[in-house]
C-alpha cells in the first residue's frame, strides 16, 4: 500500500559539497569581524579627512604671523596620523595594533560616546578574533578565499542609510551656518 504522506525514497543528489578547506572555514567564520575592523578603518579615513581639511583651511588664514599656523600644522600631521591608520585598519594590517591601540585608547577620554567607540575598537582590535584577522598569517588566508564575500543584512543596509541621512544632515546644517555667516 502507497502512503501518499511518507517521505520520498529518492536519493537527493543536491548535497553541498563538503570538500572545504580549513582556510575557508576560517575565512566563514571571521568575515564579520573582518568588516568590521575595516569600517573601523573607513572611520579614521573620514576623521583624517575632516582633520586634514580643517588643518588645511586653518594655514589659509595663519598668514598673520600668529601662533594659527603651528596648530595647523599639529592638526595636519594628526590628520595625516588618522589616515595612515584608516589604511592599516582598512588593509588589515598587523602593525595596526600598536599605534591603533595608543590612539583608541586615548578616545576613551572622550566620554561618553568616544568611551564606547573606543571600547568597541578595542575588542574589535584585542579580542580572540580581532587577533586572529590582525595576524600575518590571516593575509594568506584573504588571499586563498577571495571567492568568499561578506553578504549584508537588511539590517545592515537600514543602518547604514540611516548613518548616511545623519551625516548629510550634519553637512546641510553647517552649509546653512556658514551661508549665513
Amino acid at each position: 500500500m502507497n502512503n501518499p504522506y511518507a517521505a520520498p525514497r529518492a536519493e537527493v543528489a543536491d548535497l553541498a559539497p563538503t570538500d572545504v578547506g580549513p582556510q575557508e572555514v576560517q575565512r566563514r567564520a571571521l568575515i564579520r569581524h573582518e568588516v568590521q575592523l575595516k569600517s573601523v578603518g573607513a572611520l579614521y579615513y573620514l576623521g583624517g579627512a575632516i582633520t586634514v581639511l580643517s588643518a588645511l583651511a586653518l594655514l589659509g588664514q595663519s598668514f598673520d604671523g600668529s601662533y594659527l599656523g603651528l596648530g595647523a600644522i599639529g592638526l595636519l600631521l594628526l590628520g595625516m596620523m588618522y589616515l595612515t591608520l584608516g589604511y592599516g585598519f582598512r588593509r588589515l594590517k598587523s602593525w595596526i595594533r600598536i599605534p591603533g591601540g595608543i590612539i583608541t585608547a586615548l578616545g576613551l577620554f572622550s566620554f561618553p560616546v568616544g568611551t564606547l567607540i573606543g571600547g568597541w575598537i578595542l575588542y574589535l582590535m584585542f579580542g580572540e578574533k580581532g587577533r586572529q584577522v590582525l595576524a600575518p598569517e590571516y593575509q594568506d588566508v584573504i588571499a586563498a578565499t577571495p571567492h568568499i564575500k561578506f553578504q549584508r543584512s537588511i539590517g545592515d543596509w537600514i543602518a547604514l542609510g540611516v548613518v548616511v541621512l545623519l551625516v548629510l544632515g550634519f553637512a546641510a546644517l553647517i552649509a546653512l551656518g556658514l551661508s549665513r555667516s
